[in-house]
């Protein structure tokens, strides 16, 4: 049975469908609208979509449920839904169940457009928004009251990666009628399964890891079928923001080689972090499974790996722009999780839009860049950042 399958056999063979060719890879099915015989069958389909019947690419199509179908499997979920992007499926999970008058509690070291979607979206159609320190159990205790609709939070946070207690959080949730939802992109399906410690739905930017080779936007929602279909589906029909049929595709390749791809990019990570823990040219170190990380003990119990991602903190932006400069392997982009290892600098781009007290309170210094590790060598990468180093 498909259900106990491993994580590798799952990764390739989940969800196939086959048309009537018997084609062995997946097929993209590129099309927008589909044909019914009769118009009895047109009526059939459009009161009641379910399977493998389909009436409109935006509401569903035979690529992307493959998709949806392969990753819940590895999510050990009921169901998923494929967004055009990562933000999409945040937007869509937190909007699909919010009116004005709500409340969500949110851990505050988020990514910057999820800060956006909360303070300046939500907030602004009456939504209440409370951010907590996401390492502090007894503010989610103060924050999350009876009546809380949802908690929202990174398994670990992007770029200084706290790593947050995602079993007591989720049991201080529960306890007040709240939804779970959990970004868990850093950790990545393969080293964290979010579902086993209490989230009831999980989120990726499929962009990330699942692709893996910076090729194509995406992401998921992953829950339970009625969350999945009686919630979140609706919201995503009818606003737009459903995965295009290539995209899935994309997502789909991907996925076969996601498990070895990340404990490759693991395994390196976790030397360059060894390595530059050392070197007295840093200032903080900043790796989940380090002696130095303030959650170590706890990120452990929570994933089987350390991930694939690095922060380190040198002097001030000048230095920092001299460093990123100076690499010549590792690239300077603001994408993470791809066979490329990437370095980028979170205050003048993905976090530069908040302002400069804020930054400060979630340790987003000047000098603070975020690397993520790809598939290259390490001994090349660490001769990379060495001689970057020896520049500045």
């Amino acid at each position: 049975m498909a259900e106990d399958w491993k994580t590798r056999t799952k990764l390739v063979h989940t969800g196939s469908r086959r048309s009537q060719y018997g084609e062995m890879a997946e097929a993209i099915f590129l099309t927008q609208g589909f044909v019914y015989d009769t118009a009895e069958q047109a009526e059939k389909r459009f009161q009641a979509t379910e399977g493998d019947e389909f009436i409109y690419a935006r509401y569903g199509n035979p690529t992307t449920r493959m998709f949806e179908e392969r990753i819940a499997a590895i999510e050990g979920m009921e169901d998923a839904f494929a967004t055009a992007s990562g933000m999409a499926a945040v937007n869509g999970a937190l909007m699909s169940i919010c009116k004005a008058g709500d409340r969500i509690v949110a851990a505050r070291a988020l990514f910057g457009s999820c800060l956006y979607i909360l303070e300046n979206v939500l907030g602004r159609f009456g939504v209440e928004i409370v951010l907590v320190d996401g390492t502090d159990l007894d503010a989610w205790r103060q924050a999350v009251t009876p009546g809380t609709k949802a908690v929202f939070l990174e398994s670990i946070s992007n770029p200084t990666l706290e790593v947050i207690d995602i079993r007591a959080v989720s049991e201080i949730a529960h306890a007040a009628g709240a939804l779970v939802i959990v970004d868990n992109v850093f950790a990545t399906p393969i080293f964290s399964r979010v579902k086993d410690l209490g989230a009831d739905v999980v989120i990726y930017s499929t962009t990330k890891h699942i692709d893996g080779q910076g090729r194509a936007l995406g992401g998921v929602v992953c829950g339970t079928v009625d969350f999945i279909r009686g919630t979140l589906e609706g919201y995503m029909r009818h606003t737009g923001g459903a995965m295009s049929p290539f995209n899935a595709w994309i997502m789909l390749n991907g996925m076969a080689t996601l498990d070895l791809r990340c404990r490759a990019m693991a395994e390196t990570t976790w030397k360059i972090a060894q390595t530059l823990a050392g070197d007295t040219r840093l200032g903080r170190v900043i790796h989940p499974f380090l002696d130095s990380h303030p959650q170590q003990a706890l990120a452990k119990s929570q994933m089987s790996e350390g991930g694939t991602m690095i922060a380190f903190e040198l002097a001030d932006k000048d230095t920092a722009f001299r460093f990123l400069n100076a690499l010549r392997v590792i690239k300077m982009s603001n994408n993470l999780g791809d066979a490329k290892s990437i370095a980028t600098h979170p205050a003048t781009t993905t976090h530069q839009r908040l302002p400069d007290a804020q930054k400060a309170e979630l340790g987003i210094t000047p000098g603070l860049i975020r690397l993520s590790v790809g598939l290259e060598d390490a001994d090349d990468l660490i001769t990379d950042i060495r001689n970057a180093l020896d520049v500045i």
